[in-house]
């Protein structure tokens, strides 16, 4: 059954301990995502990721400085809300 996470993209930023820039991704379900995050911490090495435009980005696990995963139920208001 689908969930409200699973209906919409979620905005996903990936901060680099050895980088200025962040890999910017969108997911469709942003539990799914912190799992599969989580078990790459457990185990290590590289976590392969793809962003919006499609490229795969190997990230070694121990320079990840952060991960922040945008609320699911954000009003995206334009303009003057």
């Amino acid at each position: 059954m689908p969930t409200s996470t699973t209906s919409t993209k979620i905005r996903v930023k990936i901060g680099l301990t050895f980088a200025p820039r962040e890999v910017d991704i969108e997911v469709a379900d942003a539990e799914a995502f912190i799992r599969d995050f989580e078990a790459a911490v457990v185990t290590g090495g590289v976590w392969w990721v793809t962003d919006r435009e499609g490229h795969r980005h190997g990230l070694v696990v121990d320079k990840i400085a952060y991960v922040d995963v945008e609320p699911g139920d954000r009003d995206r208001t334009v303009g003057f809300g």
